[in-house]
């Protein structure tokens, strides 16, 4: 092995090294529990505001959102359930919404791929609307989280949830 292969190589490893331990810009992050006895997980990563408009700007309302960053979301329910009353079977799902100032549409979607570019209305398991409301204070980065029987998305000044029940 010549030199400058060496050379070469340790470079290559260094540059491998350095990026892998660079903490992603939206990390991946997961919301985990027992709704109605139904295991829940909720798989997505958390986008962060960095002094950015979010609702009404960088998430623009009336168009599908992957609801939070890079990979599409993913829900998954250990049993069949209902959300927000309609029958859902037991699965793993992709999560979509679209963001509205007065109502949110929830989707539930069969197809779990990259982002929101792949979403197709044909592959959707149900829809749900829901009221946004305010949060008590400013949420910088998003976040899901699983409170009673609701699945709770907040980021900026709202708040979003959506029940889930056997």
């Amino acid at each position: 092995m010549t030199r400058i292969n060496v050379i070469l190589m340790l470079v290559a490893f260094v540059a491998t090294t350095a990026m892998a331990q660079k903490p992603m810009a939206s990390p991946p992050d997961k919301a985990e529990g027992k709704i109605d006895g139904i295991t829940v997980a909720v798989n997505y990563h958390q986008p962060s505001a960095k002094g950015r408009k979010i609702m009404g700007g960088l998430v623009p309302y009336g168009e599908v959102w992957r609801t939070g960053a890079n990979e599409t979301t993913s829900i998954e329910l250990s049993a069949d359930a209902k959300i927000e009353g309609k029958a859902i079977a037991k699965g793993k799902y992709a999560l979509f919404t679209i963001p509205g100032e007065n109502e949110w549409t929830i989707i539930i979607n069969k197809s779990i791929k990259w982002g929101s570019t792949s979403y197709d209305a044909k592959d959707d398991v149900l829809r749900v609307k829901v009221k946004p409301s305010k949060t008590d204070s400013f949420v910088e980065t998003f976040n899901i989280s699983l409170d009673g029987s609701k699945v709770v998305m907040k980021w900026e000044n709202t708040q979003v949830a959506f029940n889930i029940s056997k």
